[in-house]
């Protein structure tokens, strides 16, 4: 009996109760541009907005001019939201549009994965291509 006993210890301690949900809010590098977003709640998802990057402080009034769409080629980058209504967790949530200001691309769905060694990988796809950009908490 001792034997069972000890070996369902050894099982259940295996077991780990799931985590809450992590706290991705904050300023993130993006890698790119020397680029910050800011992850923030809005209302029950999470959203996130360019605060800062190289092209920014070259020029302040840096406009979005790689969006393929024309209309919104005149609107600002700083505060611009790149992520939107991302809700889930507590180490992955789904949510969509998803933005890159860089290239002009978006995807109307992504996928952020909080990994292990607390990088944030952000996923976008259109059909089968995506992409993946990982970024790095700044505080």
């Amino acid at each position: 009996m001792r034997m069972a006993l000890r070996g369902l210890g050894l099982v259940l301690g295996g077991l780990t109760v799931p985590a809450q949900a992590a706290d991705i809010t904050g300023l993130w590098s993006t890698g790119s541009q020397d680029g910050r977003v800011q992850i923030y709640r809005c209302g029950a998802a999470y959203c996130g907005r360019i605060v800062d990057a190289a092209p920014i402080r070259a020029n302040p009034d840096q406009r979005d001019v790689h969006n393929a769409d024309a209309r919104l080629r005149t609107r600002r980058l700083k505060g611009l939201v790149v992520i939107a209504e991302f809700t889930g967790g507590p180490t992955e949530w789904k949510g969509g549009p998803v933005y890159d200001p860089e290239s002009g691309d978006g995807a109307a769905t992504g996928y952020l994965k909080l990994r292990a060694d607390g990088k944030l990988e952000l996923k976008g796809c259109v059909a089968i291509f995506c992409r993946t950009k990982v970024w790095t908490r700044v505080r």
